[in-house]
C-alpha cells in the first residue's frame, strides 16, 4: 500500500493491529460485494455488529468498555475502511464522532450506560439529526423546536440527509428550546416513538451504498432524561463535527490510496502496443502527481493527528485538512479513472465509485466553500459568510 516516506514506520503495536484488522475486514468482507451494494444502492446491515466486535465504533473513547486507543488509530481505521469504501467510513464516523462521542462529553451516567456499550457493540445503531430541508450550511437557523411540557419536551420539525436514519435505534436530534431562549439543545429520540417517523432518501447517485433518510417529528414527547445534561449552543454539534471531519480528513486519503493501487495494478498488467501502459511517460507522470498527492494529504492528516494527540488541534486545523483531502481524492479519483480507460467506468474497478462517493464528502459535514470561508476568515480576521 502506497506509503511513500514510510509513515507507518512510527506506528505502535495497537496501531498495527487496527491498520491490519481494519485492511483484513476490508479485503475479506467489503471488497467482494461492495459493487453489488454500490448498484443496488443497499448497505449490508449484517455486518454493523460485525463491525463493533473488532471495535470500530469510538475506539478513541475511555470507558463503558471502550478501548481508548490513539487517534492516530482512529485516523488508521476510517482510511482503511474508507479504503473500501465512503459508506462504511460513514457509518463508523456517524456512529462513533456524532453519537457516541457527544453522549459520551456532554450526556449524564444514566444516558452513557444505556447507550455507550450497544452502540459500540453494534447491537444498537445511532443517527445524528442537524441539517435541515432549509438549513444546511447554516444549522444556527434550524427550525426544528424543543416545547417545555411538563417532564419532557415535545418536539417538531424535519431533519434531512441523515445517515443510518432509517434503521436508528436512537437519534440525537438538535432542536432549539422554545424555553431557553431558543438555546441549541441535544435529545435523545428514538425512531420508534409516537410521532416520530424516518423515510430513506432513494435514488442517490453518490453514497449509494450507505443508509440515508429524513427525521420527522411531529408532537414527538421525550423525557428530561433524554436531553445531554452537559451542552447548550452552537458549541454541541459543531463539537461532534469536528470530530467527524477528523475522521473524513482521514478516511479521503484513504479512498484515493486504493485509487492510486487499483490504477498502478492495472497500468502494470494492461499490455497495449506491445508492452504494459505503465512503461509509457504520460502514465508515469500520472502516477508520480498521484502519489505526491497523496501523501501530501497523508502528511497532513499526520500533523493534525499529532496536535489533536497533544490537545493544540482547531477547528480550522480541521477545515484545512477535510477541505486539502477531500479535494484531492476528489480530483486523483478521477486520474485514476482516466487510467483505467472503458474498464474503469465499471463496478468491477473501484475508482469511479469512489469518484461518485467523494462528490458527497466533497459535501456533507461543511462543503468545500464553507471550509474555505472558514480558513478565509481564521487568516484574515473577516468573515465573509454572513
Amino acid at each position: 500500500m502506497l506509503d511513500y516516506l514510510d509513515l507507518e514506520a512510527d506506528l505502535d503495536e495497537s496501531e498495527r493491529m487496527v491498520r491490519d484488522t481494519a485492511r483484513e475486514f476490508v479485503a475479506e468482507r467489503i471488497e467482494p460485494d461492495v459493487g453489488d451494494h454500490w448498484i443496488d444502492g443497499t448497505f449490508p446491515t449484517d455486518l454493523i455488529p460485525e463491525m463493533g466486535e473488532l471495535g470500530f465504533y469510538a475506539p478513541n473513547l475511555d470507558g463503558y468498555g471502550l478501548p481508548d486507543l490513539s487517534e492516530r488509530a482512529y485516523g488508521l481505521l476510517m482510511q482503511e475502511l474508507e479504503a473500501g469504501d465512503s459508506g462504511f467510513r460513514s457509518m463508523a464516523s456517524v456512529q462513533g464522532a456524532l453519537v457516541m462521542y457527544p453522549i459520551h462529553a456532554y450526556g449524564s451516567d444514566a444516558q452513557r450506560e444505556r447507550w455507550l456499550p450497544a452502540l459500540a457493540d453494534g447491537e444498537a445503531v445511532g443517527c445524528f439529526g442537524l441539517t435541515e430541508p432549509e438549513h444546511g450550511s447554516n444549522p444556527a437557523g434550524m427550525e426544528m423546536a424543543a416545547e417545555p411540557d411538563g417532564d419532557g419536551y415535545v418536539l417538531n420539525g424535519s431533519k434531512t440527509w441523515i445517515t443510518n436514519a432509517p434503521i436508528a435505534d436512537v437519534a440525537l436530534v438538535w432542536a432549539k428550546d422554545r424555553g431557553d431562549e431558543d438555546t441549541v439543545r441535544g435529545f435523545l429520540v428514538e425512531p420508534d416513538a409516537a410521532g416520530v417517523s424516518t423515510n430513506p432518501i432513494e435514488e442517490k447517485l453518490s453514497l449509494r451504498a450507505s443508509i440515508t433518510g429524513e427525521l420527522h417529528l411531529d408532537d414527538a414527547r421525550v423525557e428530561w432524561s433524554a436531553v445531554l445534561p452537559d451542552v447548550r449552543g452552537m458549541k454541541g454539534p459543531l463539537s461532534c463535527l469536528t470530530q467527524a471531519r477528523f475522521g473524513i480528513a482521514w478516511g479521503a486519503v484513504g479512498a484515493a490510496r486504493d485509487c492510486f493501487e487499483t490504477a498502478r495494478r492495472y497500468a502494470t498488467d494492461r499490455e497495449q502496443f506491445g508492452g504494459p501502459i505503465a512503461r509509457f511517460q504520460l502514465q508515469q507522470d500520472k502516477l508520480a502527481e498521484m502519489a505526491t498527492q497523496i501523501t501530501l494529504a497523508q502528511l497532513l492528516a499526520y500533523r493534525l493527528t499529532e496536535l489533536k494527540e497533544r490537545g493544540d488541534m482547531r477547528p480550522q486545523h480541521v477545515s484545512m485538512a477535510k477541505r486539502n483531502n477531500v479535494r484531492m481524492a476528489r480530483d486523483q479519483s478521477r486520474v485514476a479513472r482516466e487510467m483505467l480507460g472503458g474498464n474503469g467506468i465499471t463496478a468491477d474497478y473501484s475508482p469511479m465509485r469512489h469518484m461518485t462517493n467523494m462528490e458527497t464528502v466533497y459535501t456533507y459535514e461543511g462543503t468545500h466553500d464553507i471550509h474555505t470561508l472558514i480558513l478565509g476568515e481564521d487568516l484574515t480576521g473577516l468573515q465573509a459568510y454572513t
